[in-house]
């Protein structure tokens, strides 16, 4: 993961991919709700606030982006933001989700943000797991900002 330019690059990686249902390719991906309820990897992005931002990358290139004023309170409107680059790879039961989004669609500059870097995995029968870099709580929640355990400035190149 780097900030490179204007632009935050993130690489996903499951190993032991081959149970994973994993979503085809949309012919025309596009912004879709409820992408967590399949594979999917996220981003929260925390402001120095408690005001938040998610994001849902759907192997398939389908993409969502949410706007939170405090712990799960959705704000009502997002400003626009542009479509993500998503390219995933399926190679030797390894998956691979690979992400740019531009920095000025983060809630604040990257050196004032904490990351929360998180995957929704769905296996063949359907069943969901939740994977984070933490797990702050006994039930996995991702919008516990206690999840959000990586500095915005991890992402700036000396």
């Amino acid at each position: 993961m780097a900030a490179k330019g204007r632009h935050l690059h993130i690489d996903y990686r499951v190993t032991q991919a081959g149970d994973l249902t994993i979503p085809a390719r949309s012919a025309a991906p596009s912004r879709r709700d409820n992408l967590w309820q399949g594979t999917c990897a996220e981003l929260f992005v925390g402001a120095a606030d408690q005001h938040y931002r998610e994001f849902n990358f759907s192997p398939s290139g389908d993409w969502a982006a949410y706007d939170f004023h405090d712990y799960r309170e959705r704000a009502a409107d997002l400003p626009v933001v542009l479509a993500p680059a998503i390219e995933v790879a399926c190679v030797d039961d390894q998956l691979t989700i690979a992400v740019r989004i531009a920095c000025d669609d983060l809630p604040a500059p990257p050196a004032a943000c904490r990351l929360g870097i998180t995957l929704v995995l769905a296996d063949g029968a359907g069943r969901l797991s939740y994977w984070a870099l933490a797990h702050p709580a006994e039930k996995p929640d991702f919008h516990d900002r206690r999840g959000f355990i990586l500095p915005g400035t991890s992402l700036i190149n000396p």
